[in-house]
């Protein structure tokens, strides 16, 4: 018998601890390693961009069909008479104006312009190095974007009356009112508005152009390059009304009483 100096727990007891160790291994909840928690972690920041650029993108067509409208309605001043205001009334007799207001233009922009922003800033610039039209077409879209945000603000808080009653759009008088807030200074009406227009409507057409990729429309070459030509088009109708409304607002100048 082999009890004598512990021989026989010697060799028993190694033997029950690697059981036990077996069994506690198998049973016990397995700790995540390093690596599969920094996978997840990438995984959840994946989805979580992937969301939030979708969001971006749904936004920017949102308030891109409200634009479309905006220079349309707004080219109707080039026919004169009561054509504008008419569409001015018809757009104020709204129910729920300022519901709609803040749900379909507001919150749309404010998101895509702080989401925007962000991606202008944290995107690594490179049309230096690989100067392809595309790569320009991206970067002129960051460009137009910070262009716009600074004229959307003069716009908007303009036409609110929060920079002065001169600047302030006054329904009832839609087309006298719009004519003071552009010729109320020479910046304004040769440098603010003609280029605010042109950023806008090309942000507007561009972002149109990427958008329909991100949404998985427009896959082939041949496809982005047909939808391609309908951008231009679009670019080239809300930039014409745009500046036949701006056309008009010179024009009509003398009905501002200095």
């Amino acid at each position: 018998m082999a009890w004598r100096g512990g021989g026989f727990y010697n060799v028993l007891l190694p033997v029950v601890w690697e059981a036990e160790r077996k069994w506690s291994v198998s049973t016990a909840p397995a700790a995540a390693s390093p690596a599969h928690v920094s996978k997840k972690k990438s995984h959840d920041a994946a989805v979580r961009h992937f969301l939030l650029r979708r969001l971006h993108s749904l936004t920017g067509i949102l308030f891109g069909g409200y634009l479309v409208i905006h220079l349309i309605v707004n080219a109707t001043m080039i026919q004169g008479g009561n054509v504008f205001q008419t569409q001015v009334d018809k757009i104020h007799s709204l129910p729920f104006l300022t519901v709609i207001e803040w749900t379909f233009i507001y919150l749309p922009i404010i998101f895509h312009t702080v989401y925007g922003i962000w991606i202008t800033f944290a995107a690594r610039q490179n049309v230096f190095d690989y100067p392809y039209g595309k790569n320009i077409f991206y970067t002129l879209q960051r460009i137009s974007a910070i262009i716009i945000v600074g004229f959307m603000l003069f716009h908007v808080l303009g036409m609110k009356g929060l920079l002065g009653n001169v600047l302030a759009f006054e329904p009832a008088r839609a087309t006298l009112s719009t004519v003071r807030h552009i010729n109320v200074h020479w910046t304004v009406a040769y440098l603010v508005y003609p280029i605010g227009v042109l950023a806008s409507t090309y942000h507007l057409a561009n972002g149109f152009w990427t958008a329909a990729i991100t949404w998985g429309l427009t896959i082939s070459e041949s496809a982005q390059r047909r939808w391609g030509y309908v951008c231009v088009f679009i670019f080239l109708l809300t930039f014409g009304c745009g500046m036949l409304a701006w056309i008009a607002t010179l024009m009509n100048k003398q009905m501002v009483v200095t």
